[in-house]
Parts: structure tokens; C-alpha cells; sequence
């Protein structure tokens, strides 16, 4: 399993250094869980040209996603995109994500979210539904480090959900 994930990043960090369409679909998202901070900070890469997609068709408005040209109303179609896409509970309870800005890096954009007030915990659910909706080939690796352990998941169409346990 962790040779099979290894393989997936390797192949989606080259794909990154090309500015051709691409045939993978394929987001990465840490999570890290920041005890002193009581905070879950996240970082989620997706490819730029299927999120603009998806958020076009879905909301029904023209937008470009670039770091030089940027228009439309981006900022709040990515948050209400990602409110409907991402969801994590910790023991049970639902966490309120914030979403805190983005950053271009070639054919990527790296969006920042947040968790905030969280006590420690032992069981995290989420739920990554990213460009699922537009992508049937659609994988969402998601990787989760709470102090010095780090599991992973892959999510998709089918399975976009999956919990994680930690501790003892």
C-alpha cells in the first residue's frame, strides 16, 4: 500500500512540471493536526484546468483560474465548491473548515483550509469529493499526521469517505 501511494505521488509531482493537458486525475491533500494550535491546517493540490472546469460548470460562471490573469468571482466559488466537497469529523463531531487562500505553482493550485478549536482526538472521518463529480478517473490521496504518526487514504467516486484511527 505505502509503495502504491509512494508511486502515485512520484508520478503526480512529474506531471506537475509539465504545462500540457494531463491524464491523470489526481489531488493531494496533508492534513496536519498542530496540538498546541488546536488546529487541523490542510493543503490540498489540484490541477488548475479541472477545478476551473468543474467550478464553471457546476456554478454556471466563467471564471480563469491564473496566476497573471485571475477573473470572476473565484474566491467565493472555491469556498462554496469546497464546502460541499471536503468534510472531517473528529470523534464524532463535525469539524468547521475555513478556507484561507490559495497559491499557483505551475499547473497546480495549492489551496490552504483550516480547522479550527480542536481537541486531541482518535478517529478522524473525511470525506474528499473533489472534482469527483466531473472526473470519474478522480483519485484524492489524502495523507494525515497527528504528532509523529502519519496514515494515509485514497479516496474516489465510489469511496470518498474513509476513517482513520490514532492512538492507542
Amino acid at each position: 500500500m505505502k509503495k502504491a501511494l509512494l508511486l502515485i505521488l512520484v508520478v503526480f509531482t512529474s506531471l506537475s512540471f509539465k504545462t500540457t493537458p494531463h491524464k491523470f486525475y489526481l489531488s493531494v491533500t496533508e492534513i496536519e493536526y498542530k496540538e498546541e494550535q488546536k488546529d487541523l491546517q490542510i493543503i490540498s493540490k489540484v490541477f488548475i484546468d479541472d477545478l476551473q472546469k468543474v467550478l464553471e460548470e457546476r456554478y454556471d460562471e466563467s471564471i480563469t483560474l491564473s496566476k497573471d490573469e485571475e477573473s470572476g468571482p473565484v474566491k467565493e466559488l472555491i469556498q462554496k465548491y469546497l464546502r460541499s466537497k471536503l468534510h472531517i469529523s473528529t470523534d464524532g463531531k463535525e469539524v468547521r473548515l475555513k478556507y484561507l487562500g490559495k497559491k499557483y505553482d505551475k499547473d497546480q493550485l495549492i489551496l490552504f483550509i483550516e480547522g479550527e478549536n480542536l481537541e486531541p482526538f482518535k478517529k478522524i472521518s473525511i470525506t474528499n469529493a473533489v472534482l469527483t463529480d466531473m472526473f470519474d478517473e478522480q483519485k484524492n490521496v489524502v495523507n494525515v499526521k497527528v504528532k509523529d504518526e502519519v496514515k494515509s487514504l485514497m479516496l474516489r467516486r465510489d469511496a470518498d469517505t474513509d476513517v482513520l484511527n490514532f492512538g492507542s
